[in-house]
């Protein structure tokens, strides 16, 4: 039985042959999937398995991170210089750009300038069929993925190996990655193990889902590939501007055996990810391996600058990537994204993360922050919106703004913020449509009633209707449309008995020859006559009637 690669012979778009699985859908672009947010998200709600497997592996994450975070007393201190030292790569990038590419030439490597995806994928293939090899090996990297290059290579003919185990997982079984630290999140064991032993062709028959196992099978798998391969590719967590040094680090050894052992070594970097000095790295190194995988330090660490003769690759190609990113940097307040360093904290403690997971997403940046990096990247001219035709426009809405994702950000990125910018954009977009949708015409609608007291009041009456529908279980979960579009999703809770106006009117009601809130203080006085507290308190008798009290039902509260 031959070896299945994962590498798919027709472009995605159409489904590869069934696996284990089933078969699954590829994009043609890996920033932009096809379906909505709302619309992917209600079909992932419905997997009560995927929503297990995410419960169980955020859950462990989060709480590792806790455990490391707390040990660093001056952990707010570090966020706030990695924060500062973000900030001023962003405010001097062309800069730092041009002396990285001085120092990596200086060293013997060669830079590339890649504008897009299309140019970033022809220029790795050019380097690979000037190699002579129709095989691969590569590191995880998330930009390689942004670019759809294992699928750029395939049609040229060049099989890429991904070699990060869980990498490994996503593309046997013809997958797509759902989490930007650990793509194969959505998998659990046996789900893995069915996998291996339908796709990796050397794995044992006895396999079983034990993860020492499972580890085993995969470490035999690609022990062959790393001996043989005469080319990897990897990514670059940073790019040290001073010395033309880059940074890999990584938990599982693979990431040092493709950059240490193949002939030629390939690196596709987003200009986004330089730190100007070394000292500026330490910082980054203290910070990525407690925010991403809950460790005090990356059990493998790997820099190297340009060539060293007789020692590891010999010929070091760097493609520095932008696909957007200038764009994004045009943007005064988007720009703050492209301070990220992919540690995948803010996907760890995002509620609508941990329900839907990443494909949810329609992009390989998925979670709070590729919410707001996608629609950055793939969007038009800075501050223009994407228009509802894109599913991009649909993913700044895939939050709750909670705030978790800012707390948890290890260089502070404000992505709340970020979000209502976004959201605003798209708002913006709209405003000289000449022909406008329910949703338009519904907050008009609104805001005429709420212009107006005696309409608002009106609107309010009109609204105890609701509790004839809403029954005996005080839900409404049936309206018809366009209001359907609403309780399709969600159950309305029926109207209070008593509006806020009628209980304040009767909770408030003026004694005689008074009024009710006098010169705007209730009970009469005015703003400045504050009692003095020292003074005997009244001991007037009061009514003996009952007055109303405000609502105290859950039915009410409502």
């Amino acid at each position: 039985m031959s070896t299945f690669l994962g590498l798919p012979t027709r472009r995605r778009g159409t489904p590869t042959t069934d696996g284990p699985l089933g078969p699954v859908p590829h994009p043609d672009e890996p920033l932009r999937w096809g379906a909505t947010f709302p619309e992917a998200a209600r079909a992932a709600l419905g997997d009560a398995q995927l929503r297990r497997n995410l419960g169980h592996a955020t859950s462990t994450i989060r709480a590792k991170r806790a455990a490391v975070v707390g040990e660093v007393s001056d952990w707010e201190a570090l966020r706030d210089a990695g924060s500062a030292v973000k900030g001023r790569v962003m405010a001097d990038l062309p800069a730092l750009l041009e002396r990285l590419e001085q120092n990596v030439t200086a060293r013997g490597g060669v830079v590339h300038w890649a504008r897009d995806a299309t140019e970033a994928n022809r220029i790795v293939t050019e380097i690979v069929q000037a190699k002579g090899v129709d095989e691969v090996v590569k590191v995880k990297s998330m930009a390689t993925q942004e670019i759809g290059l294992n699928e750029a290579l395939a049609e040229a003919g060049i099989a890429a190996t991904e070699t990060d185990l869980a990498e490994l997982i996503v593309q046997l079984a013809d997958d797509m990655p759902s989490h930007i630290l650990v793509p194969a999140i959505h998998r659990n064991r046996e789900e893995i193990r069915r996998i291996f032993l339908e796709r990796m062709g050397d794995a044992p028959a006895d396999l079983t889902d034990a993860p020492r196992e499972l580890a085993m099978a995969a470490r035999a798998h690609l022990r062959r590939k790393f001996l043989a391969a005469k080319v990897a590719i990897s990514g670059a967590n940073f790019g040290v501007a001073d010395t033309g040094t880059l940074a890999v680090v990584e938990s599982e050894g693979n990431g040092r055996m493709c950059l240490t052992l193949p002939e030629t070594l390939i690196t596709v970097m987003g200009i986004e990810k330089l730190v100007p000095t070394y000292d500026d790295l330490e910082v980054f190194l203290q910070l990525l391996p407690r925010s991403s995988t809950g460790e005090r330090m990356n059990p493998y660490t790997s820099l190297w600058t340009g060539v060293t003769p007789g020692d590891g690759p010999q010929e070091f190609h760097l493609v520095l990537l932008d696909n957007g990113r200038t764009r994004a940097l045009a943007d005064d307040v988007g720009r703050a994204a492209l301070h990220c360093i992919r540690c995948s904290a803010c996907l760890n403690v995002c509620p609508v993360y941990e329900r839907v997971g990443g494909h949810a997403y329609g992009s390989v940046y998925p979670g709070p922050i590729g919410a707001v990096l996608t629609p950055l990247l793939t969007g038009g001219a800075p501050g223009e919106g994407l228009g509802h035709d894109d599913p991009n426009a649909s993913l700044p809405y895939a939050s709750t703004l909670c705030g978790a994702c800012f707390d948890a950000c290890p260089v502070k990125i404000d992505i709340p913020s970020l979000l209502v910018h976004l959201r605003a954009r798209e708002v913006d977009a709209d405003r000289d449509r000449t022909v406008p949708s329910g949703w338009d015409a519904a907050m008009r609608a609104a805001s005429v009633v709420m212009a107006d007291a005696g309409r608002f009041a009106l609107a309010e009456k009109a609204a105890v209707v609701g509790r004839v529908v809403a029954g005996r279980k005080g839900y409404v979960r049936r309206l018809p449309p366009p209001l359907s579009a609403w309780t399709s999703s969600r159950d309305l809770p029926a109207p209070a008995r008593q509006t806020f106006r009628d209980w304040w009117r009767d909770e408030h009601e003026a004694p005689p020859g008074g009024n009710v809130l006098g010169d705007g203080v209730p009970g009469g006085g005015t703003p400045s006559t504050v009692p003095d507290s020292s003074a005997p308190t009244s001991t007037a008798p009061t009514s003996s009637a009952p007055t109303s009290s405000a609502p105290t039902s859950s039915e009410d509260e409502r």
